[in-house]
């Protein structure tokens, strides 16, 4: 299996645009029930708007869904649609609600409107990569400790909790390939007198480092 992005949690925005009001929600979701029960949970929430136009997509069996509801076809579902294509976003439903404000939009000003209502939602839930990760526990003296959690970033891992005894135990998730470079690293800054371990590897989601 190779790695996937999701999000990182849910999200709601707002903005309004000519006096119209787009409220973006993003859940990450697993499975088409999972998003169609966001949905109707939208709708019934703000039954008196004027439009709740949605998509999901889900990974297992490459589901791809999405509706105008009532706007103009193709500038409104397929819009949200393309910012998580765009994105590599997977596991995903939005729904964007509008309460019209009286000013027509044009198709452009919707289209625009429904992707920035979408794009904002992703942005606010962040973007976390699901791969395997390995996960290792390296012992340090407490004079190297500050030096050892650098390097993880500096590979690409994701530091965990850590225990604080006679010395500090430093927990890493690693991603595939960064375990030999970090125990490489962690005997050149110990003089060989530190060596990790490895103590399992894992499936998990993990924040996108560059947001």
């Amino acid at each position: 299996m190779t790695e996937y992005q999701i999000p990182t949690g849910a999200a709601e925005t707002e903005f309004t645009e000519k006096r119209s009001r787009f409220i973006g929600h993003v859940w990450p979701v697993e499975t088409e029930a999972e998003a169609r029960a966001c949905i109707e949970e939208t709708k019934k929430r703000y039954h008196d708007a004027r439009h709740n136009c949605w998509c999901y997509l889900i990974r297992e069996g490459g589901v791809i869904r999405y509706s105008d509801d009532g706007e103009p076809q193709g500038t409104a579902g397929q819009p949200m649609l393309g910012v998580f294509q765009k994105e590599g976003v997977e596991n995903v439903c939005c729904v964007v609600t509008r309460y019209f404000g009286g000013v027509l939009l044009g198709a452009g000003g919707l289209t625009r409107a429904y992707g920035r209502s979408a794009k904002d939602a992703l942005d606010a839930a962040g973007i976390s990569v699901v791969r395997p990760w390995t996960m290792a526990e390296v012992d340090c003296p407490y004079p190297l400790f500050e030096r050892v959690r650098l390097e993880i970033p500096a590979l690409g891992g994701v530091e965990g909790e850590h225990d604080f005894g006679f010395l500090v135990t430093v927990r890493a998730l690693l991603p595939e390939g960064a375990a030999e470079p970090f125990a490489r690293r962690m005997q050149e800054l110990s003089a060989g007198g530190v060596a990790p371990r490895i103590v399992g590897e894992q499936w998990k989601a993990v924040p996108r480092q560059d947001r």
